[in-house]
């Protein structure tokens, strides 16, 4: 589904990415796990082509995207919820859903897309609360009703894979179990997931595998159970 080979990154002149490889499957939950600034937003915006690489590759359903523009990336079929929400404050929820919408009339030569109709019923079996203020305006949101927000907008382009950059963070105990079962639900959709985060305990729980990332190298992969018998992950992850 999704392939980094060797990429490197830099933010200004500041090398972030060092040879970073990962692979995402069809239908695979994986996890990036690693502290605040070791590299994990920096993986995934240079996924979404928000960051350029210095070189490496990156290959979607064995295509090169690489130097794909990120409007085309999604077009593809790689949806991306940033770790803000990143959602349009003066918008209702309705409307920024409606600016996915429009994105994903794509040109003939790009995948089909289901229809919007469709689309939005498979939205509201994940999260059936966004009925309920979808003519709310983004300003007025709560944190966890944004990120909420911000998964289901993704969500509107019909994705192969979803990207989600710390979906936990901030949220309390009870409504991080909520988010988990929707990650189950999408991952039961036939969509892959590709998440960043924090907690290595989380990160267990709705992973199929897991990278751990320190100072922009991968320093382990495989089960997430795994990790917890690695004194080198547990050490690094705790700081």
């Amino acid at each position: 589904m999704l392939e980094l080979d060797h990429i490197n990154t830099y933010r200004g002149p500041a090398h972030i990415l060092m040879g970073v490889s990962l692979l995402v499957r069809d239908a695979e939950a994986v996890c990036l796990v690693g502290r605040n600034g070791a590299g994990k937003t920096t993986t995934i915006e240079s996924i979404m082509g928000l960051l350029p690489l210095r070189s490496g590759k990156i290959t979607f359903g064995g295509r090169d995207i690489t130097r794909l523009p990120t409007h085309e990336r999604a077009r593809l079929g790689i949806g991306y919820a940033p770790e803000d929400a990143g959602i349009f404050p003066d918008l209702t929820v309705a409307e920024n859903f409606q600016i996915s919408h429009w994105l994903a009339r794509a040109p003939r030569n790009a995948r089909p897309q289901s229809p919007a109709d469709d689309m939005d019923e498979r939205i509201f079996a994940v999260f059936p609360e966004v009925r309920e203020f979808t003519q709310r305006r983004g300003l007025h949101l709560s944190g966890g009703q944004k990120k909420m927000v911000a998964i289901a907008r993704a969500m509107t382009l019909s994705p192969s894979i979803l990207l989600l950059d710390e979906p936990f963070e901030g949220l309390a105990p009870v409504v991080v179990n909520r988010f988990i079962d929707a990650v189950t639900k999408i991952k039961a959709m036939g969509i892959s997931l590709l998440i960043a985060e924090s907690n290595l305990h989380t990160a267990r729980r709705v992973a199929d595998r897991l990278y751990a990332i320190d100072r922009g190298e991968i320093i382990f992969e495989g089960d997430p159970r795994k990790a917890f018998e690695n004194e080198e992950v547990m050490k690094t992850i705790r700081g």
